[in-house]
């Protein structure tokens, strides 16, 4: 029975462990795609590189935010 239970924590850890890795690989995929769309849009009109620039930002941003509510989910799994 104790060992069920160790078992089952050392499951939530590797859990939580690999939901946090894969939020985080997700996030920078992201990003990367983000990055290399807006160079290639700025190559194509120089002229919008400024609008291009900051809706990136914003967009990058949002993603990070995704990525570390991911995180803390996952850490909360640990706890509860």
């Amino acid at each position: 029975m104790f060992s069920m239970i160790l078992v089952a924590e050392a499951l939530a850890s590797f859990g939580a462990a690999f939901g946090a890795g894969l939020s985080a690989i997700g996030a920078g995929i992201g990003i990367g795609k983000i990055g290399s769309s807006a160079m290639e849009a700025i190559a194509r009109q120089p002229e919008s590189a400024g609008d291009i620039r900051s809706n990136m930002i914003v967009i990058a941003a949002l993603i990070e935010g995704v990525a570390l509510f991911a995180v803390i989910v996952s850490a909360l799994a640990l706890f509860i």
